[in-house]
């Protein structure tokens, strides 16, 4: 989860939603994010809402599974008072912070908690984030045998200078072990992959992304590394000890992820995501892309029903004390409007394979396709089918191409 939480109005304690969030969330399909803020260490790069064991004020990870629980009855009570149609869960992606440092039966009992409230429909994808060496054969047979159906690796990358850089603690010759377990548990792999670390070279991404590869997963996401202002690690780029890389080796990267990873037979589905098939595409992730229904379970949290977004407060303390309360642990909210709206659909839908249907421009700005066109930003065949879909050079320029959908 984001460092810094939006600015809107305050969100009601009973955690009551506006009657427009029932327009048309029977075709809307619905799934649970759980947040576990839980990590080992904090790495030096990390800006997301993860807590170590002497940040956490008093709070007990071993009381964390009943809260996230608790919550997930709470959310039933308010999607049902909202008159919101009742949807078995289509995903659920367990994420952090590292969820694998609390035991497999607690990510279990939450998953059970899920299941008991709303049912999955056929088929339903259940991920965990895991850190390589947070798991063993057991811990991820478990998993399966619980109905988890995916695990996505916090590899970053295979070069252990690379590693010390962004302070990850798990040795690179772990990870063949991990996938092996994973697969004889029957579980989906995906790889997370990060580029552009201080001091990383482009020998040192190649080796990274053909030692992911050479693990055959289902998945790879790559990702590159922001320097967020109040990390350890913009520290050290503002006093010199580390140098930022620039955006034009970010691209260099991007472009060999591409290449490699396209050239090993897996297709870009969204800007940062590749899978070998659609049907390994990570259905979770494009939910968000798509508009979709999800409610978000934890400290720190973000949810989205109905064009209503709202987040959970951060600290694990204030959130237990909320819970505890039979309150509503989100802080805030907006009820997105006709035009907010608009920008996020163009936004989200023109980073992802499927496109943005040129039909959902208004007048002014279809006007601005032919430019793309020539700028080779966007697919013409695509185009001329209906949708703005971006080309290798329109990934790197993603941003520009939405400023030229929005302004015109």
């Amino acid at each position: 989860m984001p460092g810094v939480a939006p600015t809107a109005d305050p969100a009601p304690l009973d955690g009551q939603l506006p009657a427009s969030v029932t327009e048309g969330a029977a075709e809307r399909p619905f799934g649970v994010y759980i947040h576990v803020p839980f990590c080992k260490v904090r790495c030096g790069y990390c800006d997301f809402n993860t807590y170590t064991a002497d940040e956490l004020r008093g709070v007990k990870r071993t009381d964390y599974a009943g809260q996230a629980i608790a919550e997930i009855v709470f959310a039933a009570e308010v999607l049902t008072a909202a008159a919101l149609p009742i949807r078995p869960v289509s995903t659920v992606f367990f994420g952090g912070g590292t969820p694998t440092m609390l035991p497999a039966s607690d990510l279990i009992a939450m998953l059970q908690a899920i299941k008991d409230t709303w049912g999955f429909v056929s088929g339903a994808e259940i991920t965990t984030e895991a850190n390589p060496d947070s798991v063993d054969a057991v811990y991820l047979q478990q998993l399966a045998d619980a109905g988890f159906t995916r695990v996505s690796f916090g590899m970053q990358s295979a070069v252990p200078r690379v590693l010390a850089t962004l302070e990850r603690t798990h040795d690179p010759a772990r990870i063949p072990l991990v996938v092996q377990w994973a697969r004889d548990a029957g579980l989906g792999v995906s790889l997370d992959l990060i580029y552009g670390t201080p001091g990383e070279t482009a020998a040192d991404w190649r080796a990274s992304l053909e030692h992911a590869l050479a693990q055959h997963p289902d998945h790879l996401s790559t990702y590159s590394l922001i320097v967020e202002p109040g990390t350890k690690l913009a520290r050290q780029v503002r006093r010199g000890e580390l140098t930022e890389s620039d955006e034009d080796v970010q691209a260099d990267f991007y472009e060999l992820a591409d290449e490699l990873i396209g050239a090993a037979g897996f297709d870009w589905y969204e800007v940062s995501n590749w899978s070998r098939t659609p049907e390994l595409q990570s259905r979770h992730n494009l939910s968000y892309w798509r508009g979709h229904d999800w409610w978000g379970v934890g400290p720190g949290a973000h949810s989205h029903v109905g064009g209503v977004r709202w987040w959970n407060v951060k600290h694990p303390a204030a959130y237990a004390e909320r819970i505890e309360a039979g309150d509503s642990p989100a802080l805030g909210r907006e009820v997105l409007d006709a035009g907010t709206r608009h920008v996020e659909h163009v936004l989200l839908l023109t980073r992802i394979r499927d496109g943005l249907k040129i039909a959902d421009l208004p007048a002014a700005a279809r006007t601005a396709v032919a430019g793309l066109i020539a700028d080779e930003l966007v697919e013409a065949k695509a185009a001329i089918g209906g949708a703005i879909v971006l080309t290798l050079r329109g990934r790197l320029l993603a941003d520009g191409v939405v400023r030229r959908l929005l302004d015109d």
